[in-house]
């Protein structure tokens, strides 16, 4: 045998010969010189057989039976001597003929070595990529059906061994783990058992057996021979270093394995060199050190993925063509670490780049962009020459060009080219040269665009793929489908088709599919190599032209044995969202993903070019608010915080467009409303919404109160005329509609929030947006939109997702008929075809993946469909292609969805795809709309019980905002509740809402909320018709008539009695403008439980030193009545609508001028105006006489200046001087109503009469000294002498007239006993009234009052002496008047209390009566209240004997005239009382001020400021009696019967009573007797036609039912013993007293809600973690649609079931989350404990997270440190040793509040903080979390709160929060303004502590769910 080594000279001819040329050109060295080196060398032998020798070892070539398997072209020109070993290796294997394993790094290395062997051998080879859907079938046989019956066809690994072919598995550890176990046999012993009945044996066995047995008989027993040759060679990456499934220890040993590490660096550095010509050889040199270095097992420990080594040789291009530019930048490309590496890693990287001198320094440059781009001309590769400026130079190359024409100029009206996309694009265009490539940018950056402007350029078509996580390998490659005749084939997929074709693939949402799925990609993206599952393989051009060559044969031929050219213009484009870095996902960037594609990290547009981008776009956008939209989105952007980071990314280039469109249109519109809406801020965790509030107020994007009444107060119509539709401003024109069926039509009833959102959608709808609807549940979201429609006349198409809809359900459903597979349109294709309006409701509760198929719908308008069809939205793509779908122009879709987050849980819909709809919140309707709805839903229904139930519902929806409670209850409720009490009006309110809250009934916590807020509303749920607590009534003694008041009429004496008027202009200073200040009104209904004569009642904020002074409330019509209160410690008015929700008050502090001398005590009394001054007040001060007019709508304050030449000061009195008290003026307010009001000074002689419309007084010079004036009508004044008592009737015209001319006339009134004969009455007992009534009792009430039927002039008076007194006659009858009394047994203010009753301030009082008599007349229920203090009330009659009377601040004394009773109603005492009681006893003897409230109404206010509206008045307590039982609902105590009514056929004759039976025998029916059932005609119950009801009382006896409800006391008593028994034996196992117990339940029991809302949201996060994914290739379970071809063909595994996935191989471990609390044990905390109870607190939270987290402690791992003057790291709880019970929790409690006590004082705050986040950062974990509780006076130690936000953000990884607790001024305000947004928090009522708390786990959690 000779040996030959070839010369390669021209001379050979013939394909064989230039193949054996082209495998030794790297043996030109003579054969001496390569052993002396001791390389290795390939030799080729020709003889009888050829042979290819290796070095030592030598392999027989046989000729390939099929030559077009063979690889091709993979050899170089040089192979590098490792590889050469490498191949020695395999061949010693393949003689051995053993089973191969190339173990090694990701990249195309292993690859291309096995296929170099199986060239050098020539052997054909059979290849499959494996992925995790790799089944049994797709190795060993596939059925298919041709004419009618199933075949078995066989896959790669039969054929391989049948034809002693090589069969190439790649990716072993991609498979799942028991699908491989299939080769055990075949790969040990050459054995295999087949589906169709054949049995694969091992050639020796096989040629043993023909040595006795024919061929034809082995044949029949269907054994097939396994060929010699078939070889296995196994390519798998070692795992556990890489991820994915270990391999099976049976399958491991069957194998030989062989380490193929990256190619040695001389090697590698050799293969650079030959490619980079153009670069110095010592940069080559650094940029393969600095590469290898990354691949290290150092690099490793630090968790950086590996250099792709094998990309080198592609930068190295690229260099070689731009020898100028910088390396870094390509290395970016190669290794993008900025996107997907920690802080740590990147720095690593950083160091070696400088290690290696490869930092980009001013030389290097980068390109700026493509100058011009030319057509290739005449050659067959479609390519083109690009032009890239980089720096000064230009530089042209050629790349691969698409099959369409260029773009020429680069202006395009989608795409507006800024220089950071002109960069990119140029930048792209390098990488286009050499590879694929992936651009990584966040949600709505532009990265679709920026693709399809490059495939433009050079004239690509585009094939978009959308890759969502469900998709399998067999989606991205074919699928099956049946041919007319019922037989089965294969479809090739968009990529492969654009694969043929040489379109530009974009690969959308890389990182959502499974890394195992894209291993099939590999092989295409590294070598342009694919083989399909139905055999075809698809080869490289290069490849394909060599091979047709090499066999002389034709396309057709090559096309018959499936082989297909890849056109040379193929390229992928992949796009995808840059990994989240410190997830515990999985990273999908990884290291065998870095070898496949060069990146480009699209970052979001500066704020210059974002702004060049909007206002190119649109054109007629106000700057001002682009400029303001862009300042807040770069702010957001540029934080490092990661709430405003998930703010920024809703604020995307995508979303700012959208906003900025809609303004162009509505320019009017805030963009306030704007960003709030896109942010979907109505939904937003509590943190979030804050932060982004912060960050508005900043930017200046802001809404005034005006803009929000405008909004409301704009018309919310809609109406059609001539077939437009307006709604509010906002018109459309009708369509017209051919499918009317499809037109909703619902009941709506319209209100106008809802007409707001269907405006909002309309404006939307108008710029051609797809919209997204996100809310609670039962807003009316489908009624909305449905009523939208149905105004539209657009047929809609209904989609309703759930858990289980897969993209196949949302596009196509697949059946099979008459054994074809036939596909159902889904409504999504439906209403792509005619253009319906496509409704997606819950798209929350599909899987995110699922949904993503909307994106290229909506976004690019293209969607592939499993039938092969596509969706497109252009019409020039459809000519000449069949199977095309054109997206009508009218089709839409509006897509609704629950509002993410706790407690509905669904799949974030808005996160992930709200970025291409125009979101809008929809919300419950505001009160008003609700209101207007709820009356048209129940027009019967009672309005204050719809008020209620309104004012109820909103309370607890705000409590669901806060997090208080979980579940958001919402309209639909509401409706359901009217509805009810529509139909059923006798039933109470109380049970009705019970449908709703009895949901709730078994949640202690969460049914005290609720049964506390419905009882504020005043719905009595709960309460008993019997709780009736009514005062006790007293008689009232008979009255006596009294004697005559008689008018002196003087004769000579009536000069003396005219009293000169005189008239003057008022004086007005001013005005000054006050700040009004709103504050809410917690307004509590009081008949909850029981029903009394207490209204309802609120509580003023007031301070603690303050007292009130003066009540009034205006004279209007009920619903308007405002209350207006004046304190006077500091001065301020007080006012409020006496049924809203909220009040204002003004601050008058400076405005009384202070007098000196005396004790400055000011009293100031109120009287507001009537028409047309309304809502203006006249404020008095006594002491100073001092008279303001306030106008309480905008604040405006004038002082009028009544005598402005006596405006005396007052005389200063020496300091020594006797303090006597100063005489002070009064105000008369009776007539404020009418705009006048009349001042005196006690003991002085004139009156003045203020008129404040004409601005005018009128001065009144009288001759007696004052004491008190009452007017007791408008003409008719009845004034009482000072010293005398006597009193005197002032008359004048109503109204002065401007002559000084006017005189008024003076009586005085003599009062006459009765019977002067016994003396009596002298005058020194006359009194002096409290209260005059300024009108009269009607008759009826005046009548019932006397005792006899009289009609007369009237008024009623009330003194110390009397509890009523009526003079008939006076004032308007000079005649004598009657005057009848009530005498009281003793006088009031005679009797004094002893000093040891407390609460009788009146003791106390030196001098003088008490400014404020408390009297109110009510002439409409014929009633005199007065307040009392206690010591004037008869107790004792009052209460029983053991009851100890309750502490009152006062009692209500109700004399009624009609019922000739007494009652005492006693007013609750206030929570705080000032501290002044003398000050407070000169203005009132009880704690209370009483003014009347419309007609029958009274108010009471407290000394602490508590208002409480009471009802007295008989009549009216009646029928609100009978209200109250309505809404309980009655019980009459009958039993409920069943009646069924037969309808008998007989006619009703004359209704009758009927025989009354004498023995009362139940009767039932026969029309005979009376009292039956259920007969007919005659008096019963329950038949028909009977003239009444008559119960004869056949069920006799019956008890209450609230007796049958109780549960007997013995059981009760057992119950309690029991539950004490088993707490006493709790306590015993822990070693806890009873004390201890107690103590615990303290801090336990006050936290106790919140621990339980905090344990039931870890709970739902748990469930949520748990849920259960689908399992495929099941046998059984549901038929996967997927499969539903497999199935007709009999496979097995064609099912799917849901089943708890396994973790992917390889992904971390969860990991708990880490939280630490960092709680403040300074000595403030314990010093100021006092003041706020802020230790309490802390101890409470402390609690709290304790209790929160007991046996969560896999999830969530907490430890506790506190820190003090002692130092920053005291542990109070270690992570490991949590306490397990009540007794070591309260240990802890009990430690901290020790420290507080003995630590030395100072401050760490700042250390502790910042330890807190460094020590923790230390750990393992899957999220950080740091709560600081601190109080904030930081400033004390000098502690700048900038140092302390720093502290907060040191670590991004940590989430750091802090809690201020009660601060000493406002601190804590200025402190928080300095911090981040949403990351400090204060709890100036420390009961927030714990709600604070739970808001940053719910908000934080969910987020990170």
């Amino acid at each position: 045998m000779q040996s030959w080594v070839l010369c390669l000279g021209g001379g050979a001819g013939g394909p064989a010969a230039r193949r054996v040329r082209l495998l030794l050109r790297q043996v030109l060295g003579s054969s001496a010189a390569a052993e002396r080196s001791g390389r290795l060398e390939v030799r080729a032998l020709h003889g009888s057989g050829d042979t290819v020798t290796i070095g030592d070892v030598s392999f027989k070539l046989k000729t390939p039976k099929n030559p077009e398997l063979v690889p091709q072209n993979y050899m170089t020109d040089s192979l590098a001597q490792s590889v050469v070993y490498h191949l020695r290796w395999i061949m010693q294997k393949d003689l051995l003929g053993q089973d191969v394993f190339l173990i090694g790094p990701p990249g195309p290395l292993r690859r291309s070595i096995a296929m170099q062997y199986l060239e050098l051998t020539k052997r054909e080879v059979e290849y499959i990529a494996l992925s995790r859907d790799t089944t049994e079938t797709d190795l060993k046989q596939r059925r298919e059906i041709r004419d009618g019956s199933a075949f078995y066809l066989d896959q790669c690994a039969v054929r391989a061994a049948t034809e002693g072919r090589i069969l190439v598995l790649e990716g072993l550890e991609k498979a799942e783990r028991n699908v491989l176990p299939v080769l055990n046999n075949l790969l040990e012993n050459r054995e295999m058992q087949l589906e169709d009945g054949r049995f694969l044996m091992s050639a020796e066995r096989y040629d043993k057996l023909l040595q006795d047995h024919t061929k034809s008989e082995l044949d029949a027993w269907k054994i097939v021979r396994v060929s010699e040759d078939f070889r296995v060679i196994a390519l798998g990456l070692p795992v556990p270093k890489y991820s994915g499934n270990p391999l099976d220890p049976p399958l491991r040993s069957r194998f030989q394995a062989r380490d193929i590490y990256h190619l040695p660096f001389k090697d590698h550095l050799q293969l650079l060199y030959s490619i980079g010509s153009n670069i110095s050889t010592e940069r080559i040199s650094q940029l393969l050190s600095f590469a290898t270095t990354l691949c290290s097992q150092e690099s490793s420990t630090l968790g950086l993925p590996d250099f792709p080594l094998d990309s080198l040789s592609a930068a190295v291009q690229i260099l070689d063509s731009f020898p100028m530019m910088s390396v870094q930048h390509i290395i970016d490309r190669l290794y993008p670490y900025n996107v997907f590496l920690g802080k740590e890693g990147r720095t690593a990287v950083k160091d070696a780049l400088k290690r290696f001198e490869l930092q980009d320094s001013e030389s290097h440059l980068v390109p700026r962009r493509i100058t011009k781009v030319e057509n290739v001309h005449g050659n067959k590769p479609i390519k083109a020459d690009v032009t890239v400026q980089i720096g000064e130079k230009e530089v042209t190359f050629r790349v691969p060009a698409g099959t369409g024409l260029l773009k020429k100029h680069p202006r395009s009206d989608t795409f507006i080219r800024t220089s950071s996309h002109n960069q990119l694009l140029a930048e792209m265009m390098q990488s286009h040269m050499v590879k694929d490539m992936c651009l990584i940018g966040g949600k709505g950056c532009g990265k679709t665009v920026i693709a399809k402007e490059f495939a433009d350029i050079l004239g690509y078509s585009i094939e978009p793929i959308m890759l969502y996580q469900d998709m399998t390998a067999r989606d991205l490659l074919q699928q099956r489908y049946t041919l007319p005749n019922g037989d089965t084939a294969w479809r090739p997929s968009p990529l492969v088709t654009a694969a043929l074709e040489g379109r530009l693939v974009i690969l959308d949402g890389i990182h959502r599919i499974n890394p195992g799925t894209l291993a099939v990609l590999q092989r295409l993206i590294h070598d342009r190599e694919l083989t399909l599952y139905d055999g075809t393989r698809l080869l490289r051009e290069d490849r394909y032209q060599n091979l047709k060559e090499e066999l002389q044969i034709s396309d057709e031929k090559l096309q018959e044995r499936s082989i297909f050219p890849i056109h040379p213009s193929f390229r992928i484009v992949v796009l995808t969202e840059p990994p989240v870095i410190g997830s515990s996902t999985q990273q999908w960037l990884g290291p065998e993903f870095l070898t496949l594609f060069l990146f480009h990290n699209v970052r979001s547009l500066s704020k210059s070019e974002e702004t060049e981008v909007i206002k190119e776009m649109i054109p007629n956008v106000p700057s001002v608010a682009v400029e303001q939209l862009l300042s807040l989105t770069h702010k957001l952007r540029e934080t490092n915080d990661a709430t405003a980071q998930s703010l920024a990314s809703s604020l995307s280039t995508r979303q700012l467009l959208r906003i900025c469109r809609r303004l162009s249109q509505h320019p009017d519109e805030s963009l306030y409303y704007a960003v709030n809406k896109a942010c979907l801020s109505r939904f937003l965790p509590n943190l979030a919404r804050s932060a982004l509030h912060k960050n508005l107020q900043d930017s200046g994007i802001e809404t005034s109160p005006d803009d929000v009444k405008k909004l409301e107060e704009k018309d919310y119509t809609c109406e059609i005329n001539n077939g437009i539709l307006k709604i509010g401003s906002v018109t459309m024109p009708i369509y017209n509609s051919t499918e009317k069926m499809k037109v909703p039509d619902v009941l709506f009833y319209e209100n106008a929030q809802h007409m707001m959102v269907m405006e909002d959608m309309l404006k939307d709808f108008l710029l051609g947006e797809h919209l997204l609807l996100v809310g609670n549940q039962g807003v009316g979201k489908n009624k909305i939109v449905d009523r939208f429609l149905h105004l539209l006349n657009r047929p809609r198409e209904y989609l309703q997702l759930h858990r289980d809809t897969t993209v196949q359900s949302l596009t196509l459903q697949p059946s099979v008929k008459d054994g074809l597979i036939i596909y159902e349109d889904s409504p999504l294709v439906k209403a792509v075809k005619f253009g319906h309006i496509l409704v997606i409701d819950e798209a929350d509760k599909a899987p995110t993946n699922v949904t993503c198929v909307l994106k290229t719908l909506v976004e690019s308008g293209e969607m592939v469909l499993s039938d092969g069809r596509r969706i497109v939205a252009n019409h020039a793509y459809v000519e000449g292609r069949e199977n095309v779908i054109v997206i009508h122009p009218d089709f839409r879709m509006i897509v609704l969805a629950n509002r993410p987050g706790f407690p509905f849980l669904g799949n974030d819909f808005f996160g992930t795809l709200g970025d291409i709809f125009s979101c809008h919140a929809v919300d419950n309707p505001k009160p008003q709309s609700e209101l207007a709805m709820l009356r048209q839903y129940g027009p019967d229904v009672p309005e204050p019980i719809l008020q209620k139930l309104v004012a109820a519902f909103g309370e607890l929806r705000s409590l669901a905002d806060q997090g208080i409670i979980n579940y958001p209850y919402s309209t639909r409720e509401v409706v359901n509740i009217v509805k009810h009490l529509q139909k059923f009006p006798t039933e109470g309110l109380a049970n009705v809402v019970r449908n709703v809250f009895d949901f709730d009934s078994y949640n202690n916590e969460m049914r005290e909320i609720l049964i506390s807020t419905l009882h504020k509303y005043g719905i009595p749920i709960g309460a008993k018709p019997t709780n009736v607590q009514l005062a006790k009534e007293l008689p009232l003694p008979d009255h006596k008539f009294m004697g005559y008041w008689k008018v002196n009429q003087p004769g000579n004496a009536q000069q003396k009695l005219l009293c000169p008027t005189e008239t003057q202009k008022i004086d007005v200073k001013g005005p000054v403008y006050l700040n009004i200040q709103g504050f809410p009104l917690e307004r509590h209904e009081a008949r909850s439980l029981s029903f009394t004569e207490e209204l309802a009642f609120w509580t003023l904020p007031l301070g603690e030193v303050n007292l009130v002074c003066d009540v009034t409330v205006t004279k209007e019509e009920e619903a308007k009545n405002m209350l207006y209160v004046t304190t006077c410690n500091p001065v301020s008015l007080y006012f409020m609508n006496v049924s809203s929700k909220s009040g204002y008050f003004v601050d008058l502090y400076d405005l009384f001028p202070r007098t000196v001398g005396s004790v400055w005590q000011p009293f100031v009394t109120v009287a507001p105006l009537g028409n047309p001054l309304k809502g203006q007040v006249v404020l008095h001060e006594e002491e100073s006489n001092v008279v303001l007019l306030l106008d309480t709508n905008n604040g405006a304050l004038r002082r009028l200046l009544l005598l402005p030449d006596a405006q005396e000061s007052p005389k200063r009195t020496s300091w020594w001087s006797s303090k006597e008290e100063m005489s002070s003026y009064k105000m008369c307010r009776e007539f404020s109503h009418k705009n006048w009001l009349v001042f005196y000074k006690e003991a002085g002689n004139h009156l003045i009469v203020l008129d404040v419309l004409e601005g005018q007084t009128h001065t009144i010079s009288l001759p007696i000294n004052l004491k008190s004036v009452f007017l007791a009508a408008e003409d008719r004044w009845l004034l009482v002498e000072n010293e005398t008592n006597q009193k005197f009737l002032l008359t004048k015209c109503a109204h002065m007239e401007a002559e000084d001319s006017e005189v008024c006339q003076l009586y005085a009134l003599s009062e006459e006993p009765a019977d002067t004969g016994f003396g009596l009455t002298t005058a020194s007992e006359l009194c002096v009234p409290h209260a005059v009534s300024s009108d009269q009792l009607s008759s009826e009430n005046l009548s019932a009052a006397v005792g006899q039927k009289i009609s007369s002039p009237n008024r009623i008076f009330s003194d110390e002496h009397n509890y009523a007194t009526i003079v008939i006659g006076f004032p308007d009858l000079l005649s004598p008047s009657e005057v009848y009394s009530w005498k009281r047994n003793s006088s009031l203010s005679r009797k004094r209390a002893s000093p040891s009753d407390p609460f009788y301030y009146g003791a106390r009082r030196k001098t003088g009566a008490a400014k404020q008599t408390n009297c109110v007349t009510l002439l409409a229920s014929n009633q005199i209240v007065r307040i009392l203090a206690p010591g004037d009330v008869p107790l004792k009659d009052i209460y029983p004997k053991d009851v100890t009377p309750p502490q009152a601040a006062g009692y209500l004394e109700v004399t009624d005239l009609n019922s000739k009773k007494i009652k005492y109603i006693a007013i609750p005492r206030s929570q705080s009382l000032s501290p002044y009681t003398s000050w407070l006893s000169k203005i009132s003897d009880a704690d209370a001020l009483l003014a009347p409230l419309g007609k029958v109404g009274l108010v009471s206010v407290d000394m602490g400021g508590g208002v409480r509206l009471w009802e007295t008045g008989l009549d009216s307590l009646q029928q609100s009696l009978q209200d109250w039982r309505n809404m309980i609902g009655q019980e009459d105590g009958r039993p409920v019967q069943i009646t069924i009514q037969r309808d008998s056929g007989l006619d009703v004759s004359s209704p009758k009573h009927g025989k009354v039976d004498p023995d009362n025998m139940p009767h039932v029916g026969g029309n005979t007797w009376a009292g039956g059932t259920g007969g007919r005609d005659t008096a019963g119950l329950g038949g028909k036609g009977g003239p009444y009801r008559l119960d004869a009382g056949h069920r006799v006896y019956q008890i209450s039912q609230a007796e049958k409800d109780a549960v007997p006391e013995e059981v009760k008593r057992a119950a309690r013993e029991m539950g004490e028994k088993a707490f006493k034996q709790r306590l015993k196992e822990i070693q806890m007293s009873e004390y201890d117990a107690s103590t615990y339940e303290r801090f336990s029991g006050a936290v106790r809600r919140q621990v339980q809302s905090l344990r039931i949201i870890l709970d739902n996060l748990q469930a949520k973690g748990k849920e259960r994914q689908w399992l495929r290739h099941q046998a059984v379970g549901e038929l996967d649609d997927a499969k539903i071809i497999d199935g007709l063909t009999g496979e097995k595994a064609i099912y799917k079931r849901r089943g708890e996935l396994e973790p992917q191989p390889g992904s971390p471990q969860q990991k708990p989350k880490r939280l630490r609390l960092v709680v403040d044990v300074s000595g403030s905390m314990y010093r100021f404990n006092g003041v706020d109870g802020r230790l309490e607190r802390s101890m409470e939270a402390v609690c709290m997270v304790m209790e929160a987290f007991e046996n969560y402690e896999h999830k969530f791992k907490y430890d506790i440190v506190g820190h003090s003057g002692d130092g920053f790291d005291i542990t109070l709880v270690g992570s490991d040793k949590v306490p397990k019970n009540n007794k070591q929790r309260l240990e802890i409690l009990k430690v901290m509040h020790a420290h507080a006590q003995f630590c030395m004082s100072g401050d760490h705050t700042l250390e502790g903080t910042e330890h807190a986040i460094r020590e923790i950062a230390k750990e393992e974990a899957d999220e950080y979390f740091v709560i600081v509780l601190s109080d904030a006076n930081l400033e004390r130690y000098g502690i700048q709160p900038s140092r302390f936000a720093q502290a907060l953000t040191t670590n991004a990884q940590v989430n750091a929060f802090a809690i201020f607790i009660g601060s000493l001024g406002d601190q804590a305000d200025r402190l928080q303004r300095t911090l981040p947004a949403g990351r400090s928090f204060i709890a100036m009522d420390t009961k927030e502590i714990p709600q604070i708390l739970q808001q940053i786990f719910t908000s934080t959690m969910l987020s990170s769910a």
